[in-house]
């Protein structure tokens, strides 16, 4: 698994390479100080996942993954770093399209299982702070009802609870007592129907139109 590294201070960025090359499967190859230069670096390299830190120089770490998801047709997994997890600037990340988001005070443990995990696209990362920073987004934002919703099938509509909930999809298949594979079958209807690019978008998408109510 090919990451890249975009953080402008260099010690992070050197503690953050020591921990993941140490990881069989998992190895940095590039690594970027700025906004802009993450957006360069990945162009380049195309990484499997991003580590990218949310406040940088030039641009920060929104728009540069606005801008890497938008002009990469196969583009990465991103992963937005921050220092605290009710940050605005964590749910901006995240409906621009980010997977999810990773805490600085993370331990090793938890930042190799966060890039194993995004990259599986088979659950959501932390999936209460994300009903968190919903929670928080639609006090400040009545839920608008979205076309979508009267397009999911009862099936599909259970699913996505379930994804917000961070079931995967194998625990998704056992607690409604069907196969993996029509779970797999019925989350790419989700996303496709709610126009999400991932799963952490499709569950972003449910707590802003209230079609899921946080808590």
């Amino acid at each position: 698994m090919r990451i890249v590294l975009a953080d402008d201070e260099r010690m992070v960025r050197t503690a953050l390479r020591v921990i993941l090359d140490a990881e069989p499967g998992l190895k940095v190859v590039g690594e970027a100080a700025t906004g802009a230069e993450a957006v360069s670096v990945v162009r380049e390299l195309r990484p499997d996942v991003v580590l990218m830190d949310v406040r940088m120089p030039e641009i920060d770490g929104i728009q540069a993954t606005r801008q890497i998801l938008a002009t990469l047709p196969d583009a990465p997994r991103i992963v937005v770093v921050t220092t605290f997890e009710n940050d605005a600037y964590v749910y901006d990340a995240l409906r621009v399209g980010a997977a999810g988001f990773l805490l600085k005070r993370a331990s090793p443990e938890e930042l190799v299982s966060a890039v194993r995990l995004v990259a599986r696209s088979d659950s959501l990362l932390y999936p209460a702070a994300v009903r968190g920073l919903a929670a928080e987004h639609a006090r400040r934002h009545p839920p608008v009802a979205p076309p979508w919703a009267a397009r999911l099938t009862e099936r599909e509509a259970e699913v996505l609870r379930r994804m917000a909930k961070g079931l995967t999809n194998a625990e998704i298949a056992d607690g409604m007592g069907v196969g993996p594979a029509t779970v797999k079958t019925h989350v790419a209807a989700v996303l496709a129907k709610t126009g999400a690019r991932d799963r952490t978008q499709a569950v972003i998408a449910a707590y802003e139109s209230g079609f899921i109510t946080p808590g």
